[in-house]
């Protein structure tokens, strides 16, 4: 059975999504009025959730197509992105901002983490089909 090729317009979406939260969350960092360090934090935390969800649905993608991927690396893979999303958690929980730019950073953080697996995903699927 011949899998269909990612649509052009899931693709779209898909760096729409991706750069919508990662542009969103940088732009935000950018205006906001918070000491240098902790811009840099939630900057990292954000490259580190980027990295840690690519590579989660690499992990996944590899084990679902019979490709061997270690029992370490899959858990580790599981922990950087609950890990990601538990420090920006207790980083907004505790920063001393409006509870609306807490919501806009959590929902733009989320949005580039879908985005990332997507693109990762179709970027994925249409090299299968190639």
């Amino acid at each position: 059975m011949k899998k269909q090729k990612v649509s052009n317009a899931f693709i779209a979406a898909s760096w729409v999504a991706l750069g919508a939260g990662m542009v969103g969350f940088i732009v935000g960092l950018a205006r906001a009025e918070m000491q240098l360090n902790e811009k840099g934090y939630y900057f990292t935390i954000l490259l580190y959730g980027l990295f840690a969800v690519v590579s989660l649905q690499k992990a996944v993608r590899d084990r679902l197509e019979n490709i061997p991927v270690t029992d370490i690396y899959y858990g580790i893979c599981w922990f950087a992105t609950l890990s990601s999303i538990v420090l920006l958690a207790v980083g907004l929980w505790n920063a001393t901002i409006l509870p609306s730019e807490k919501g806009f950073y959590a929902f733009a953080f989320l949005l580039a983490l879908f985005g990332a697996i997507s693109v990762q995903k179709n970027t994925r699927d249409n090299m299968a089909q190639d």
